[in-house]
């Protein structure tokens, strides 16, 4: 299980799938999964999923493909690209990033996020994060008309240049693991849930446009009308010194479940997850002797956030692996976080039936 993971989630770091441009994503993880013998289905949105039938609840176990990056806005006449920040792009962190820009192609154009050079830089502009509106990329060309030559034009996706570096304690640092982890993941329990017997419907589901709107699943999700919605993404870690005040959740101490998440900045929602998958999670953890580590906090959001509205109402729950650094361009998991989550995820779901009570 662990180099089936440990090679999934590299594969995935290293392909491009801005929120809205999750093709070449969808594909791999498409390929993946006929591998297994499973035959995926896709919906207007680009929602990726595979059905398992059974009898009991039905269940929706979904991760997310797409990640943060930026769109042109504007291209200078001396070749400079402007962008717009697509998601929660940290922008103190983006002067000096290298980017790339994924063409329909499949090919690549690279570029940098130009940083003034320093033996110009003022004393009262030293301390100052620069806006992202006023940050260019180069691609080094010196004319508009060489930029659309290239293939980039209005609109076009940039995202940070995919980049993978293993750390000790086996350790993975890089770009989006913001879902690319949840998505290896979900690839290994896909073929878990191939080989079962029995067992409750589930459809696992690669969403879109998490990190845009958070509502790129909810057509999907309308059509499935789950009874149960278990979101698989990230988890804050908060064990470096600018995060100890945050919680209680360290990398390579096992998965965790959020217990209370809210965002009160450009949306208001969140989730309070359902008391009975709670209850489920923690005794599955337990008899498993699988550590369960817990998250309450404001600032992050999923999807799961607009999931839980549908319909007559879903019972929902947030898992995940701890990750240092989100959203930057070198985020950090541990591999065995990865591992720990996905039997616990293989348990949980083999104790669904028909007798657990969804009343609140």
């Amino acid at each position: 299980m662990k180099n089936k993971i440990y090679n999934n989630l590299i594969e995935l770091m290293m392909l491009p799938g801005l929120s809205g441009y999750e093709k070449r994503v969808c594909k791999h993880i498409s390929n993946k999964l006929k591998e297994l013998g499973l035959f995926p289905k896709k919906d207007v949105m680009g929602n990726l999923w595979v059905s398992f039938p059974g009898e009991g609840p039905n269940i929706m176990l979904f991760t997310h493909m797409d990640q943060i990056g930026f769109v042109v806005r504007k291209i200078e006449k001396n070749g400079f690209i402007r962008i717009e920040r697509l998601g929660g792009v940290p922008e103190k962190a983006l002067a000096s990033q290298a980017v790339i820009f994924p063409l329909e192609n499949g090919s690549e154009i690279f570029g940098i996020i130009a940083n003034k050079s320093h033996h110009a830089t003022q004393q009262d502009e030293k301390y100052n994060v620069v806006p992202y509106k006023d940050l260019y990329i180069d691609v080094g060309v010196d004319t508009f008309e060489e930029v659309i030559k290239l293939g980039i034009n209005i609109g076009s996706p940039v995202v940070y240049k995919p980049t993978v570096e293993e750390l000790s304690n086996e350790r993975i640092a890089g770009t989006s693991i913001d879902d690319r982890a949840g998505c290896a993941i979900a690839i290994e329990i896909a073929e878990k849930l191939s080989l079962r017997k029995k067992g409750p419907p589930i459809n696992l589901v690669f969403s879109v446009q998490e990190e845009f709107n958070l509502r790129g699943v909810i057509p999907l999700a309308q059509q499935l009308l789950p009874d149960i919605a278990i979101q698989l993404d990230l988890i804050l870690a908060t064990d470096t010194p600018d995060m100890r005040d945050r919680g209680n959740i360290s990398l390579g101490k096992g998965p965790a479940i959020s217990l209370f998440s809210f965002h009160g900045r450009g949306t208001l929602n969140g989730v309070i997850p359902h008391p009975a998958l709670v209850k489920l999670f923690e005794k599955t953890a337990l008899q498993n002797k699988i550590p369960l580590q817990k998250s309450a906090h404001n600032g992050a959001l999923t999807d799961l956030s607009y999931v839980q509205l549908v319909g007559k109402g879903v019972a929902c729950i947030d898992v995940g692996f701890p990750l240092r650094y989100s959203h930057s361009s070198l985020e950090i998991c541990d591999l065995n976080d990865l591992i720990q989550l996905t039997k616990l995820l293989g348990e949980v779901l083999d104790n669904i039936d028909g007798k657990i009570d969804l009343n609140r």
